[in-house]
């Protein structure tokens, strides 16, 4: 399978410092080569270079960089765009924030080719924030609000081409939700599996039956990792620890699942600050995960072949 790694080294939407050095890590940690013991053709495109930011000004004066974001947005969904021809892009953040450009990026992708996009969102926190509901303002908090076509957007990011069907979108792992994100999720009709659900179900039955949605339809399943998905005991490298999160059997299994399915057109892998790791342990465990996800098994079981979602 032909990989395409892209590296995406945004800051500007987290809360501390140390996002932008992410690529770096993962790719030090041997991202790379162990796609290629994979058996994977793998391109390394490099680092995304942000557009000209333009002047913007909103009424919520607790946002931060929102100049910054709307450039690197537009950069990022360009090369999502490029990089998602006939290849299997995997992004490395930087912050969440740059979802907003990967997301609508392969989602312009999947429409040309008349094929849904699902998202499955990995991640302590749901990001569906918008402009105006933020108090942190933060915009590591409004990727998956904005790529699924929710107001308040416009003007001040890139126009979309086209948006997420919230109701193909399924977040999972959240154990931290402000109450304005809360209400959005609802109405919406994002199907959310927070920890407790994980708690009381297990994860394997939760994430079979988003997947039996997306091969019902054909789709194509964009995944978004973010480091704080997993329980900060395992991943410290991140600004955001929430404990609670998922361990490291629970992750492996997810990304095995994902891997029989073969039903991934597209990866991020986000909010590694390596600033806060220990001795490179968070980056190891996310290339792990990746391994897992792009085909690495205990034992050989039947799969479908990735290039079928390609």
């Amino acid at each position: 399978m032909r990989c395409r790694i892209v590296g995406a080294p945004v800051q500007d939407g987290a809360g501390r410092m140390g996002c932008e050095m992410g690529p770096s890590a993962l790719r030090t940690a041997g991202l790379v080569s162990v796609l290629a013991e994979l058996g994977h053709q793998v391109e390394d495109w490099g680092t995304v270079e942000k557009t000209q930011a333009r002047a913007v000004v909103h009424g919520n004066l607790a946002l931060k960089a929102l100049p910054e974001i709307s450039a690197w947005t537009a950069a990022i969904a360009e090369t999502a765009y490029a990089a998602s021809r006939d290849a299997m892009p995997i992004f490395l953040g930087g912050d969440h924030s740059i979802s907003a450009g990967t997301v609508s990026g392969v989602a312009r992708r999947a429409a040309e080719r008349d094929r849904p996009l699902f998202v499955l969102w990995l991640d302590a926190h749901p990001d569906f924030h918008t402009l105006d509901t933020t108090t942190s303002g933060n915009l590591h908090g409004v990727p998956l609000a904005y790529a699924s076509g929710q107001a308040g957007f416009q003007g001040y990011f890139p126009d979309l081409p086209q948006a997420v069907d919230p109701a193909r979108i399924c977040a999972m792992g959240l154990r931290s939700v402000d109450p304005a994100e809360r209400r959005a999720l609802t109405e919406a009709g994002v199907t959310v599996h927070d920890m407790r659900a994980i708690d009381e179900h297990g994860i394997a039955p939760l994430l079979r039956a988003f997947l039996a949605r997306v091969e019902k339809e054909n789709g194509l399943l964009h995944v978004s990792l973010d480091v704080d998905f997993l329980d900060p005991s395992i991943a410290p490298a991140v600004g955001t620890t929430v404990p609670g999160g998922a361990t490291f059997r629970e992750a492996h299994l997810v990304m095995e699942m994902l891997s029989d399915s073969g039903l991934v057109s597209s990866l991020d892998l986000v909010e590694l600050n390596p600033f806060l790791d220990e001795r490179g342990r968070t980056a190891t465990l996310m290339v792990d995960l990746t391994a897992s996800l792009m085909g690495r098994r205990i034992m050989d079981r039947p799969t479908r072949s990735h290039s079928g979602s390609l």
